[in-house]
């Protein structure tokens, strides 16, 4: 039996080979989040390096990159001295005053405003 080929391909361009596509959705049904510890670091002739993860089909072994967002320094820093909570806190609060496509507003979280006034009635 010969060898079978080897390939290097982006999760996001998995799309056109419908072999690999079958294999992949065979070994990760619930996608590649719950298999973190698949994910292998790979580095590259320039120094940086990228994550993938190993599937075979038939024909070929490939290797599907998968991108990962890593945190550096700075992001942990900003983490430990609360700047990401008030990012989000803002982002998340600026939603909710914005307008939606038909021009209406959404509700605002208060839910007193949907009391009938007690237990009484």
């Amino acid at each position: 039996m010969a060898d079978k080929k080897r390939h290097v391909v982006s999760y996001e361009k998995m799309a056109g080979h419908q072999d690999l596509e079958a294999a992949f959705a065979l070994k990760y049904p619930k996608g590649f989040s719950d298999y973190l510890t698949d994910l292998v670091k790979y580095p590259k002739p320039d120094g940086s390096f990228f994550y993938a993860v190993t599937v075979e089909t038939t024909e070929a072994v490939y290797l599907v990159k998968i991108n990962v967002k890593t945190d550096d320094l700075e992001d942990v820093n900003r983490w430990l001295e609360g700047e990401e909570d008030a990012e989000n806190e803002a982002v998340a609060g600026g939603s909710a005053d914005a307008s939606d496509a038909a021009g209406e507003t959404l509700p605002d979280d208060n839910i007193s405003q949907y009391s009938t006034g007690g237990d009484d009635e």
